[in-house]
């Protein structure tokens, strides 16, 4: 045993640098059991998102898992970083709520604009295009794009957990003398708490305390919050009808009127996976030969890779989690983290019953926290100019006011390119601007006339 022991470790550390970055197999391991704590609560969050569209929760348990598994092992064994892959918490709520809920696109259709975001995605990440794409883009809109999606988050978990509800002029607080109620505004306390005192796993803890003692809390006709299966444990089975769940005809037959979030799902998970993957090198104090950030065309690939795998499990875009900055806190340097990480999910699996009993008043708070985190960057804006602060502003309040984000996309983008013509900006009126433009204005005529 003993030899297998040391054969395995010396395997390990030569195949993931561990002591040629200074670390070792034991702090790989613990920081990799520490990120998947910090982010486990997408196991409860991102099926109860996404059954909302009529898929079962079951399978969606079963698929952000396998998803969660396979997405950290691509960036493990591929680009060797200490970054954890899931289901993005931005846009498994827009795959639900807009794509399929608002616009009436069937899921099918939906994976299939998940699966060819993820192509685009990874044809730019082989090329010279991905510095060229991030500097044209509007900083404004992408700014805006973020925060309107923190709010479409935040709005999304007041409504789940029963914080906001229909009122005679539009939304209303919930009634104070609901328990529920009174269980997510409690959920929402201590997870506010929790994250700010940075408490490991904070989020996974919240969704397990609310979840226990909603055992014992009324809501209804003499049910109660939380409902427990009758067996905790059980042999996982995947469900195997969602794999590979696309429909390229349904796609083509509709194809100006979701070229525009398939173009969203591309450009959000670009944006965001270059960020998070910045954010937690930088932090891990990774560099390369030149001296600059350990982030190169792997990680890019094989963050594109997983949302295209995703796709095929029948999931929303898979990218990288900021979480994985507790791993890196912890010591993490290489991709024996994401393999941890991916372990501990495959684990979990044998805890479906369980995942499938959360309450959405559990979820909730996350909801709400992870939308309030996003907008924390409305700082930033500082350092726009006057002129260019109102559009993601404005982006912000048609999304909170109407709930609808691709309308504000479609502004946000079509103001910017108006302010830039009658300031003469001309520097600022790029090929792919006004190419973004034709693609959004010509959503706009398409779903105006579908009611």
């Amino acid at each position: 045993m003993s030899v297998f022991s040391t054969f395995f470790n010396r395997y390990c550390d030569r195949y993931f640098q561990i002591s040629a970055r200074g670390s070792s197999f034991w702090k790989e391991v613990l920081a990799g059991v520490t990120t998947f704590g910090a982010m486990a609560y997408i196991m409860a969050v991102n099926p109860d998102i996404l059954s909302a569209t009529g898929l079962d929760r079951h399978d969606m348990v079963m698929t952000t898992i396998a998803s969660a598994v396979l997405g950290s092992l691509i960036m493990a064994l591929w680009a060797n970083l200490p970054i954890a892959l899931a289901p993005a918490m931005s846009s498994n709520v827009i795959f639900a709520q807009v794509v399929v809920i608002r616009m009436g696109v069937p899921p099918a259709v939906a994976f299939t604009m998940v699966l060819l975001g993820g192509l685009a995605f990874l044809t730019l990440s082989l090329t010279q295009w991905r510095q060229k794409i991030v500097r044209a883009f509007p900083v404004p809109v992408r700014l805006g794009i973020h925060f309107a999606i923190g709010a479409f988050i935040a709005h999304i978990g007041m409504v789940t957990g029963g914080l906001a509800i229909k009122g005679n002029d539009g939304l209303a607080f919930g009634h104070l003398t609901d328990p529920a109620v009174l269980l997510a505004i409690s959920g929402l306390f201590l997870a506010a708490f929790l994250r700010w005192s940075r408490v490991p796993a904070a989020m996974l803890i919240v969704i397990t305390i609310i979840t226990i003692v909603g055992c014992f809390v009324p809501h209804g006709a003499g049910a109660k919050v939380t409902q427990l299966p009758t067996h905790w444990i059980d042999w996982p089975h995947y469900p195997t009808h969602m794999l590979f769940p696309y429909d390229f005809k349904g796609f083509f037959s509709h194809f100006f009127l979701v070229l525009p979030v398939t173009l969203y799902f591309f450009l959000g998970d670009f944006f965001d996976a270059t960020g998070t993957m910045m954010a937690v090198i930088q932090r891990s104090g990774l560099k390369d030969k030149e001296g600059q950030p350990l982030l190169g065309r792997d990680a890019f690939a094989a963050d594109a890779t997983a949302s295209i795998v995703g796709s095929a499990l029948g999931t929303s875009t898979v990218s990288a989690y900021l979480e994985s900055l507790v791993g890196v806190e912890e010591g993490g340097k290489t991709g024996l983290v994401g393999v941890t990480v991916a372990l501990l999910f495959a684990l979990s699996s044998l805890f479906w019953p369980l995942i499938t009993s959360v309450p959405a008043v559990a979820t909730a708070p996350i909801l709400i926290l992870v939308g309030l985190g996003m907008l924390s960057g409305l700082t930033d804006l500082r350092n726009l100019s006057a002129r260019e602060q109102i559009i993601p502003l404005l982006m912000v309040l048609i999304t909170v006011m109407t709930g609808d984000f691709m309308i504000s996309l479609a502004l946000g983008l079509l103001l910017f390119t108006f302010l830039a013509i009658t300031s003469r900006r001309w520097q600022d009126i790029t090929v792919m601007l006004l190419t973004l433009d034709g693609v959004f204005v010509t959503y706009l005529v398409l779903s105006s006339r579908m009611g």
